[in-house]
């Protein structure tokens, strides 16, 4: 099927948004201050409330064909170019999108996107577009206490019990697991081969006997994140995504969508380089030739970031699965995100740890506080090397010692 002229498709984007947005203002138009923290750190039910003008935009932008762009037809996608993708975000950035949260982004472009391409025609028919349309909300049960950077290391197990699944085990970092109605949870089906052939992909219902959410509290004081403990919880077979023992490729898929997006700047993170000089403003600081290097610094790292991003997403084929380019744009926008907080710690000094009433200032606590977990999620900054080190600039692996069945393995 031939592809929408882009110019053309450009413009009808921009009426449709008009009629279900208002114009972004400008950052310092109103006197606000703009919101800083990297992680939400919001009561439930405010999170309630903004999770649910989350969903409306989703819905409406889902109704339109505008959701899953690069996504092929056949997924359920709307099969187009990544340019045109990157045409969408141009256009909407224009605009007063509401606030995302990370499982609004989990839910849409990691867990819709892999169940699209993952799962059986029903499942893609009933918890795929679901996702996509945010009327199911879903978390990524990935990460446990001792599988992080080494996530094939996962000790969660899932045994078969005739038509069954039976899960134990435990998750960790799990963001929005409190409002999430399923989470897609990567489970070690057979551990008398290597680690990352014996892994399997299931949804678990969040709701499902035997599943417990437990709050971690942040330092900048949120609580979006969570434990997640499993005990014997059965998951009918229909839920299994993906092959027994293909969970691995499922996960790096998943990750791969996940660093695209943390990547990309369609969901505000933090401070930015328009409000670090803003503040630099207000502070009368902008004569000086140091703030001015470290301003001029920022701005040409937002900027590569910025072309980076559009460059990867217009060398991508449409509906391609992300590669370790990914590694990219993740690793470039955690790094951004800390000088960007340094930036703004070095022309407060002292006043960025006591609120003085100054405005916009204290508020930069919240992006000091979450820009270092920014670096760990969806993979650590190291981990990103590796990938660029190995994938993308083909240099020689790290040794592996770990090529044997997984429960030859010391612990295992």
């Amino acid at each position: 099927m031939s592809q929408p002229d882009l110019d053309t498709w450009r413009t009808q984007v921009g009426q449709w948004l008009a009629t279900v947005l208002e114009p972004a203002r400008e950052p310092d138009s109103t006197g606000d201050t703009p919101d800083l923290a990297v992680f939400h750190n919001l009561p439930d039910e405010e999170e309630r409330l903004l999770l649910e003008r989350c969903r409306a935009y989703q819905r409406a932008r889902f109704d339109a064909g505008y959701q899953a762009l690069t996504l092929p037809r056949e997924n359920g996608g709307a099969g187009l170019s990544a340019a045109h993708a990157a045409a969408f975000a141009q256009k909407e950035a224009a605009y007063r999108v509401p606030p995302s949260t990370e499982l609004i982004s989990v839910t849409v472009r990691l867990v819709g996107m892999s169940v699209a391409l993952f799962g059986t025609a029903e499942q893609r028919d009933v918890y795929a577009r679901a996702f996509l349309r945010t009327d199911l909300l879903a978390c990524q049960l990935f990460s446990e206490p001792g599988a992080g950077s080494d996530l094939a290391a996962l000790r969660t197990r899932a045994r078969q019990e005739g038509e069954d699944w039976v899960i134990d085990g435990q998750k960790v970092w799990t963001s929005g697991a409190q409002f999430a109605h399923y989470g897609l949870l990567l489970a070690r089906t057979d551990p008398d081969v290597v680690k990352q052939a014996g892994i399997t992909a299931f949804l678990v219902p969040m709701d499902a006997p035997g599943v417990e959410v437990r709050p971690i509290r942040q330092m900048s004081g949120g609580t979006s994140f969570n434990e997640v403990f499993l005990s014997g919880v059965r998951v009918p077979d229909r839920l299994r995504i993906g092959r027994p023992g293909q969970g691995w490729e499922v996960a790096t898929t998943t990750l791969a969508f996940e660093r695209t997006a943390s990547g990309t700047g369609n969901r505000r993170k933090g401070g930015t380089f328009s409000d670090v000089l803003a503040l630099a403003r207000s502070l009368g600081r902008t004569g000086d030739p140091l703030v001015r290097q470290r301003l001029a610094d920022l701005y040409i790292r937002a900027a590569l970031r910025t072309a980076t991003v559009d460059r990867v997403a217009r060398a991508s084929a449409a509906g391609d699965r992300p590669g370790p380019e990914a590694s990219l744009t993740k690793l470039m926008a955690s790094d951004l995100l800390t000088r960007t907080g340094q930036t703004a710690a070095e022309l407060m000094g002292a006043r960025i740890s006591a609120d003085t009433g100054e405005p916009g200032t204290f508020a930069w606590t919240q992006h000091l506080l979450g820009a270092p977990g920014y670096r760990l999620a969806g993979g650590t900054d190291q981990i990103q090397r590796n990938l660029i080190g190995e994938r993308v600039l083909k240099l020689p692996g790290e040794p592996r010692v770990d090529r044997v069945p997984f429960s030859e393995l010391s612990g295992n």
